[in-house]
Parts: structure tokens; C-alpha cells; sequence
């Protein structure tokens, strides 16, 4: 899995934490052969796809752009669930705002990025209660509680 997560940054991040916390996940979740990609960027970067492909013009944490959702990208032997994008600044201020670890936050914002190209959101409050569960089952899994 390590080829699919790249790190664009100069701060030190955890690849080994993120690629755990993705293994996990799948196999809680029963997702057998995935294809996907989590790219750590900055602001910057992170401002700039949310404005060319969200049409919002601001730093956000993490950004999914799920591949499952077109009927053309339909593999019989893997599951090409698509593209993650972190902000590595947004995940060190929202940890301080927390008060939790870095490391807490990048495996948060992972998890809740995979459950996206999964298929989860958040937009109905019985549907955040789902994923919000799932997240904490996850993240308490791999011993990155808050």
C-alpha cells in the first residue's frame, strides 16, 4: 500500500500510522483488493483542488474523490475506490484545536477519507451517527483514541 500514499510535503508524516490504519479499516469493513491513492499536501494545494473540482475557494482536511461511483470504473478482480487528498497543516492545527495527537488526526482524517470513497457521508445526522461510529470503532482499534 505504501505506493499509494505520497507525502508532497517537508513535514515528517507517519506513512507506516496511515497505511495501518487503512488495513485495519478494510478489514473491518470486509473490502477485499482496493485501489486507491492518499496524497499528503498543504493549504495550499488542498485550496486549489477544493476550488477546481468542489468550487469552494478554502482550505479544507481532507478531500475524496470516489471512483466507485461512475459504472465506468468496474474492476471484477479489485475495488479502485479512488483518491484521498490531506492537509497536512489542517491536520496539525485541528489536532492542537483537539488537543490530540498527530498522529490521532492524520488516522482520523484517513479514516473518515476512506469511508467517503466507501460510500459513507455525513450530510443526514443519522447517516454522521454511522460514520461517526465507525470512525471511533476504527481509530480506538488501532489506539489512536482521543
Amino acid at each position: 500500500m505504501e505506493d499509494f500514499i505520497t507525502n508532497t510535503t517537508n513535514e515528517d508524516v507517519s506513512i507506516n500510522d496511515i497505511e495501518n490504519i487503512c488495513k485495519i479499516t478494510f478489514k473491518k469493513l470486509k473490502v477485499k483488493n482496493p485501489m486507491f491513492s492518499i496524497t499528503i499536501v498543504d493549504n495550499e494545494k488542498i485550496r486549489e483542488i477544493n476550488r477546481d473540482y468542489r468550487n469552494k475557494d478554502s482550505e479544507t482536511d481532507v478531500i475524496s474523490f470516489a471512483f466507485e461511483e461512475a459504472d465506468d470504473y468496474v474492476y471484477p478482480d479489485m475495488r479502485l475506490l479512488g483518491e484521498i487528498y490531506i492537509s497536512i497543516d489542517k491536520a496539525k492545527s485541528q489536532a492542537e484545536e483537539y488537543g490530540h495527537s498527530l498522529k490521532r488526526e492524520l488516522c482520523f482524517l484517513t479514516v473518515h477519507g476512506l469511508l467517503h470513497l466507501l460510500g459513507y457521508d455525513h450530510i443526514e445526522e443519522s447517516d454522521r451517527v454511522v460514520m461517526r461510529k465507525l470512525e471511533e470503532e476504527i481509530l480506538e482499534s488501532y489506539d489512536a483514541k482521543r
